[in-house]
């Protein structure tokens, strides 16, 4: 006989199921309604964002474009500004040397001067003394030195403001190059979309970059340049308008001091000379004592070595008569003999090597003097040839104009060369 089989579980009333069914609707309701709220203010938000987003863009499109024109228009007056400084250093340098060729074109006597004090210059140790020499030569050179003074004070103030115009032209080349390639950016900003190939995300871009200026600093940094520069060129313009050329006569006294002068340097070679015979003299005496010090120190050496026999032959019978046995170990007149015989041996050699240490320390006090003597000589020669030499270069004075040709000496000086044989005689000297 079949049974009926119940499903086990709970079982739920039919109220209980029309709540279940009521309340699954509410939600749906509920949840559509928050949905479709959801769905409004999304819409809203999408709009808002997307004006927001398309104005920013076209807001900070208009400040690059306005910050390029800013940026452009400094450019191009340190541009400007750069042309006028290139110009004005053009114009002070040539008449900068406008002034250094007039400053150049100096008389003959003035250069052989300049010329026999260089040479003298070359006086080596002692002989770089302040003597009359130098002196009348100096005075020489004092007598057209005035008249050069105000130039070579141009000359130098113009080299100055060449410095500073050329430091004022390197800041603002500087700073004309940055904004060169801060318009090359922000032109390459300007260019980008938002479908441009090459944008992405990048890491923290709204970070301040170390270093960063305000735009009022900006604008003073730029302005302080140009400023500076204009301010260069207007003191660069008065100081070519000051610049004067002035070219002076030589003395009337030129030829008095030549003499002089000359006098003074036939006075010093013969110094020189006397000095130099007597230095000779010196060396040779030198030399002949060191070569009797040398014998003599080799003759005390031999006696050194000679006295070594004697005094090993006394220790070793000393030494042997130790062995003698018993009672004959006697100290005999033998044993107070040999003892006082190496006292004495031990004392000579004592006395020879003091002597010889003397004589070495004479031998290199005389070599050390020699030296110096033989320095000197040479610093005596040096300073004749020297003289000799400018002597040589002042018949320069005495010379026709029309027998000599001028060339460049080592400063770049106008110097006469005479073609006469005193050209020979200052090779040879040279």
């Amino acid at each position: 006989m079949a049974t009926l089989s119940m499903k086990p579980g709970s079982r739920f009333s039919v109220p209980d199921w029309h709540t279940s069914s009521a309340l699954i609707s509410t939600n749906a309701e509920r949840q559509r309604s928050a949905s479709h709220q959801i769905r409004q203010e999304a819409r809203t938000l999408r709009n808002e964002t997307n004006n927001q987003t398309k104005w920013d863009e076209h807001d900070n499109r208009t400040r690059l474009c306005d910050r390029i024109d800013e940026v452009d228009k400094w450019r191009k007056d340190l541009d400007k500004c750069l042309s006028d400084v290139d110009a004005e250093i053009d114009a002070l340098t040539l008449i900068k040397e406008d002034a250094e060729r007039a400053l150049q074109a100096t008389n003959v006597p003035l250069d052989v001067a300049i010329e026999c004090l260089t040479l003298r210059e070359s006086r080596r140790d002692i002989d770089l003394v302040r003597d009359p020499v130098d002196a009348e030569l100096h005075k020489e050179v004092e007598v057209i030195e005035g008249v050069r003074k105000a130039l070579q004070q141009k000359i130098s103030q113009a080299f100055e403001q060449l410095c500073l115009l050329q430091e004022s032209r390197h800041q603002m080349n500087w700073d004309h190059r940055c904004k060169v390639e801060t318009l090359e950016i922000d032109r390459t900003c300007l260019s980008l979309n938002k479908n441009s190939p090459n944008i992405s995300l990048k890491m923290d871009p709204t970070r301040v970059p170390y270093g960063s200026s305000t735009p009022q600093e900006w604008e003073q940094y730029s302005r302080y340049n140009k400023e500076r520069a204009e301010a260069e060129m207007r003191a660069s313009t008065q100081l070519r308008e000051a610049i004067a050329m002035t070219i002076a006569q030589t003395s009337n006294e030129l030829d008095a001091q030549r003499a002089a002068a000359e006098f003074a340097f036939r006075k010093r070679i013969r110094e020189l000379e006397r000095a130099l015979n007597e230095l000779k003299w010196q060396e040779k005496n030198t030399k002949e004592e060191i070569e009797e010090l040398e014998q003599d120190i080799r003759r005390l050496e031999e006696d050194l070595r000679d006295k070594a026999g004697p005094l090993k032959l006394a220790h070793t019978r000393l030494e042997t008569r130790t062995y003698r046995p018993n009672v004959e170990l006697c100290r005999d007149q033998v044993q107070y003999g040999l003892t006082d015989e190496v006292h004495q041996l031990e004392g000579t050699i004592a006395a020879l090597k003091q002597k010889l240490a003397q004589s070495h320390d004479a031998l290199d006090a005389l070599y050390k003097h020699l030296a110096r003597i033989q320095v000197d000589i040479k610093c005596k020669e040096n300073s004749l040839s020297l003289d000799n030499k400018c002597m040589d270069t002042r018949q320069k004075l005495t010379v026709p104009a029309d027998k000599c040709v001028q060339t460049l000496d080592t400063f770049n000086r106008t110097t006469n060369r005479n073609l006469s044989p005193l050209k020979s005689r200052q090779l040879e000297l040279a």
